[in-house]
């Protein structure tokens, strides 16, 4: 797989769709971070990812992993790759200094998480939840824990695992069944079944600790019931603790990726957090996962989108019925002048390009949650964050894998063989619209607690981002972006009143209004890209313009569709069965 991580668009947000540089010179932690810098970290990762990561990625699909006498063993190449990742320093880009870490802005992070999942998501699963897991064990471990096992997190000596599903605890948390008895020297003795975890055993690290929920004996049930506690894989003294692999799942796509089954078998491990306070903890690692998961999404879009531009430049085909000027007709033409292909490729720029400037928006959310000097502006960034979390987790994921398909139709039939790289795109997305709370959680999440749980005061604060674009100078899509506003506002209060008279209505209508929310923040991204591209020299500016104008004319549209379908979602559903 030949992979070309896209600079040019990344920069073009970071300079000037976000100016992320003038927010950082108001963080005191990011002060000395600029663009020369981010430049030369994004040059850096693009060339770990292209390089070391992408040739691995086909290889690593074929070969899998394989479990000998409870050992994994992972594809041919991926243990050295991860070597080269530490010796970079990439485990420590987003970590504070006083952890050993880099301390640069988490967008950064974002943009590096985009290039390792678009090269090789496989690979990627192994350190894509360690930025989580740091920062749920500085903000709940305690002083002794966090001195035993954030230096080994940061460095990229230890990786870690989130040991949540059970083979009858999936969504609903609260129906675990794994245990944990508390020991005289504080430690506790963790016993029972988990499924379905992600690097719960491999080749690349030599510790593995893993973040497990589990019931103390004196837990209340339900989730309410729930503590978190780090069990590592060895103990102080080089102990092999009680922690065992049974199993590797046999999947659709992310072959390279060890999914275990782990036993537990009076394993010691140590509390996070106070006791039966586990969500809380675990969420704080979840929250990440889930924005991360979402640049997954961005990340297969972006390797298809590349893939299928390029098939469609050298495959030929029939006589295109219009060419461009300067282009002469021939017998046979290659497919990117046919309008149906146009179209597809034209979408697949469109989304991809506007996820990105999506996602990374709401990573900076996150650095000025975090740094920003001004205690209203961290409380508004840490709302927007959240709104915007399950937003890009399940709608990223979705067209990550409809993308996906959608460039495997411009191969023809040699996309559904092996032989090209989309079908291993397409198999690899499916499972992010799954993992880290599916998109039905997500959506539910938005809708529920983020939206009418508050009044929909953090969705009047993005409603008025929206809106400051819309009345922003020389923005060509002002009316139509400002329509999208108008829409959503006076969508807000029918929401309040069709879920006071029928409380199942927000729950059938949470999946169509996530969409819609999805594509009134494409209609924003584009719009204000439209507006930084105005002085931009050309190419770059003749680009930008086409992107938003396909945007407007062909995909917003959607916005009407979803909207009808928020309002229809008022119709009880039938009972199956």
């Amino acid at each position: 797989m030949a992979y070309r991580a896209p600079l040019g668009d990344m920069q073009f947000v970071l300079q000037h769709w976000l100016r992320a540089d003038r927010d950082w010179r108001e963080m005191p932690a990011f002060a000395e971070v600029d663009l020369d810098l981010a430049g030369q970290v994004l040059e850096e990762a693009a060339r770990f990812a292209s390089q070391v990561l992408a040739p691995l990625n086909t290889p690593g699909d074929r070969q899998g992993c394989r479990l000998v006498d409870g050992e994994v063993i992972t594809p041919e190449g991926f243990p050295a790759a991860y070597r080269a990742y530490v010796e970079g320093g990439w485990p420590a880009l987003a970590c504070a200094l006083e952890q050993g870490g880099q301390g640069l802005p988490q967008v950064l992070d974002a943009a590096l998480l985009e290039m390792l999942y678009a090269s090789n998501h496989a690979w990627a699963m192994y350190t894509g939840i360690a930025h989580g897991a740091y920062l749920c064990l500085k903000t709940h471990a305690s002083p002794e824990l966090q001195a035993r096992y954030l230096p080994g997190i940061v460095s990229g000596e230890t990786l870690p695992t989130m040991c949540l599903t059970e083979p009858q605890a999936g969504s609903d948390v609260g129906l675990l069944r794994c245990r944990a008895e508390p020991l005289d020297d504080g430690s506790y003795a963790v016993s029972g079944n988990k499924l379905f975890i992600s690097g719960g055993e491999h080749d690349l690290s030599h510790d593995i600790l893993h973040l497990v929920l589990a019931r103390l004996p004196d837990a209340p049930a339900g989730s309410r019931g729930v503590s978190l506690l780090l069990v590592p894989k060895w103990l102080d003294g080089g102990e092999r603790n009680g922690v065992h692999c049974d199993g590797l799942e046999h999947k659709l796509g992310i072959r390279g990726s060890a999914t275990c089954a782990l036993r537990f078998e009076g394993a010691r491990g140590w509390l996070v957090g106070r006791p039966h306070g586990g969500l809380a903890a675990m969420f704080v690692m979840m929250n990440s996962a889930r924005l991360h998961v979402g640049l997954q999404g961005l990340g297969h879009a972006e390797a298809a989108w590349q893939v299928a531009r390029d098939y469609a430049l050298e495959r030929r085909q029939m006589r295109a019925p219009r060419h461009p000027e300067g282009v002469a007709p021939a017998l046979a033409d290659p497919i990117h002048l046919h309008p149906a292909m146009r179209r597809i490729l034209l979408e697949l720029r469109v989304r991809t390009e506007g996820m990105r400037a999506i996602g990374y928006w709401a990573a900076h959310w996150l650095d000025i949650a975090a740094e920003a000097a001004d205690p209203a502006q961290r409380a508004k960034a840490e709302t927007l964050a959240a709104l915007l979390t399950p937003v890009v987790k399940a709608s990223f994921t979705s067209q990550g894998f409809e993308l996906a398909s959608k460039a495997l139709q411009v191969f023809g039939g040699y996309g559904y063989t092996a032989e090209f790289p989309i079908e291993q795109t397409l198999r690899d997305s499916r499972i992010a619209m799954i993992y880290e709370g599916s998109n039905e959680i997500q959506a539910n999440d938005l809708l529920l607690r983020k939206v009418l749980g508050d009044g929909g005061e953090g969705f009047g604060l993005l409603l008025a981002e929206l809106r400051a674009e819309a009345q922003a100078s020389g923005s060509v899509y002002a009316d139509a972006l400002g329509e999208v506003c108008d829409g959503l506002e006076g969508l807000l209060p029918e929401l309040q009143a069709f879920s006071a008279g029928d409380g199942e209505y927000p729950y059938r209508a949470a999946g169509d209004f996530l969409q819609l929310c999805s594509i009134s923040l494409l209609a924003f991204a584009w719009a204000r890209s439209a507006r930084c591209a105005e002085g931009l020299a050309q190419p770059l500016r003749r680009e930008k313009l086409e992107s938003a104008g396909f945007c407007f004319d062909y995909l917003l549209p959607e916005f009407d569709r979803q909207m009808a379908a928020v309002r229809a979602a008022r119709a009880p559903l039938a009972f199956i069965g």
